[in-house]
């Protein structure tokens, strides 16, 4: 087998289980090592530190597969991984729910995303991404894989995402065998959500906030116990899935608002679909803006929601994010009556949980009000985090009360 040895001294951050072999960080190569080929990496002394695919035209030079000297990487490599990764979560989810089935280097599968959506029709569909040569190589190799593991009815394929680029790939979508409508509804929490495989954002819908919004539900309920009224505000709302919760849980005014025309129209079909119409709106804004007018007109509500995009998706642009992050929190928390809640989040890795944490901090002072950091959240376990590799630590959501 080819094999990649590194320079002296960078072995460190791979032995701590981090899956990425830099070019900067590679002293020779032995043999072709070919674009796509399996290699075994070495320290520059010769001690194996696992398996992997190579890239030379990329600045990740290697993703690692595996620690294991005898483990090959083909159909039977990736079946058993699609296998443990149903058998994780299984513990979690039933075959009604709809969860992440891969995550990437986070399942052993560099640059791999399975999301696994349970139609309400009893179909399931996988939404995949092949985001780097590394799984690109062995596509027929783990579509095999993925339908003998997984028996589901369809395919679609979302790798239509500027990192391919960056690995010299073109960007493809489209269903992998046989064809069905792109659009299909699922039901989480007790709602029934529609999603586009098509043209819904990533790979159709954000999976990873299931349990957070789970939550909304619950402090929803608690607001409007005794049937007093409860005003939430579900900003970044894409589906509408946060609003939808916290009307399921007994919300009376639910605003739901998000910049794209599209995702408004999705927020007003899924309250429909819901029975929710009456108390769940959509409106098309841009949310920084919003929240300035809602303060200067001083509207008020018991629950906010912030859910945004990320804000950074380079180092180069934390201090810029940080400042985006802390605007609409001060600004949320001027908005909230006394004693309501926050749950607020952060999607970037690069931005940080100590300075996620840090800002809230921050922008609860410049609002003179006194923040309650009720819980810390993340993902669900569908969306694992893998040790050594903080790449894959990447959603906060805190749930806050502000006094």
């Amino acid at each position: 087998m080819d094999r990649v040895f590194l320079k002296a001294k960078e072995e460190d951050r791979i032995l701590l289980g981090h899956p990425w072999i830099f070019d900067n960080e590679i002293e020779r190569f032995q043999g072709p090592c070919a674009p796509g080929s399996p290699v075994e990496v070495l320290t520059k002394s010769g001690h194996f530190l696992g398996k992997g695919v190579v890239n030379r035209n990329s600045k990740i030079a290697v993703r690692l597969f595996t620690r294991d000297r005898e483990e090959n990487i083909g159909r039977a490599f990736f079946l058993r991984r699609f296998r443990a990764a149903l058998d994780s979560r299984s513990l979690f989810y039933g075959e009604s729910d709809s969860y992440r089935l891969v995550f990437a280097e986070s399942d052993f599968v560099p640059g791999l995303v399975v999301d696994r959506f349970a139609s309400i029709d009893g179909k399931t569909f996988l939404s995949v991404q092949f985001l780097t040569l590394a799984v690109d190589a062995f596509r027929d190799d783990i579509v095999s894989a993925l339908l003998e593991a997984t028996g589901s009815d369809g395919i679609f394929e979302r790798s239509d995402v500027h990192v391919r680029g960056l690995e010299g790939l073109e960007e493809r979508k489209g269903w992998i065998g046989p064809s069905f409508g792109p659009r299909i509804a699922i039901r989480e929490n007790g709602i029934e959500l529609e999603v586009d495989l098509e043209n819904g954002q990533k790979t159709g819908y954000f999976l990873d906030q299931k349990d957070n919004r789970a939550v909304v539900a619950r402090i929803a309920a608690g607001l409007s116990k005794g049937g007093k009224p409860c005003r939430v505000l579900d900003t970044f709302t894409h589906t509408g899935a946060f609003g939808l919760n916290a009307w399921k849980g007994g919300a009376t005014e639910v605003e739901s608002v998000d910049i794209s025309e599209e995702a408004v129209a999705t927020v007003k079909a899924n309250a429909l679909r819901n029975g929710a119409s009456k108390a769940v709106t959509g409106r098309q804004a841009d949310v920084f803006d919003l929240l300035k007018e809602y303060e200067r007109d001083g509207k008020r509500f018991d629950l906010i929601v912030l859910d945004p995009p990320a804000f950074t998706k380079s180092a180069k642009m934390i201090e810029k994010a940080y400042g985006g992050y802390k605007e609409i929190n001060l600004r949320a928390m001027r908005l909230l009556e006394s004693g309501g809640y926050l749950v607020t989040c952060s999607c970037s890795h690069f931005f940080g949980a100590d300075r996620f944490y840090a800002m809230l901090q921050n922008a609860a002072k410049d609002s003179h009000k006194s923040l309650q950091i009720l819980e810390k959240r993340g993902p669900g376990p569908d969306h694992p985090s893998l040790s050594g590799y903080p790449e894959s630590d990447y959603l906060k959501c805190a749930v806050a009360r502000v006094w």
